[in-house]
């Protein structure tokens, strides 16, 4: 990947976090797991951070949180969840001076969109649960545990 398709997105991803530290103290985010037929968990690997995540992101104003999940599973995975089947959990969120809750919801069907992947993601794919990319984000790779039933659920992310 050259390097200005990761520079950009980095500064944008660090100027957007400045802002919301200093408008919104408060935010709201969502996250979706889409998991293939034998089991394998959708992650997404941005151009701006590394390691593996969930789709999602930011709730937009008049957005549920639902919405939002199907909405960034679309975006950045090019997924199109037609079933969500619950709410596995709300987590709170907070690290570098944020105040952030995150919903995470379960497909339960879905289909490949046929659209692309947003700017933002330099890849998609589904990994077995017995096989993580190395990378996983921490948070990402507890939410896998607790949903296999192997962890109990901690409601911090």
């Amino acid at each position: 990947m050259n390097s200005a398709r990761r520079t950009l997105p980095r500064l944008l991803h660090r100027t957007h976090n400045a802002y919301l530290r200093l408008r919104k103290p408060l935010t709201l985010g969502a996250r979706m797991v889409v998991r293939d037929g034998e089991g394998g968990f959708l992650l997404v690997h941005h151009t701006y951070r590394p390691g593996w995540f969930f789709p999602g992101g930011g709730v937009k104003k008049w957005e549920s949180f639902e919405a939002c999940a199907v909405r960034e599973a679309r975006e950045e995975a090019a997924v199109e969840v037609e079933s969500v089947d619950r709410l596995f959990g709300v987590y709170a969120h907070f690290d570098k001076l944020r105040c952030d809750h995150v919903a995470l919801f379960l497909a339960d069907r879905w289909r490949p969109s046929g659209g692309r992947l947003s700017f933002e993601i330099a890849e998609a794919r589904f990994f077995p649960a017995d096989d993580l990319p190395r990378d996983i984000h921490g948070a990402t790779h507890r939410r896998i545990q607790e949903i296999l039933g192997h962890r109990s659920i901690d409601p911090v992310w």
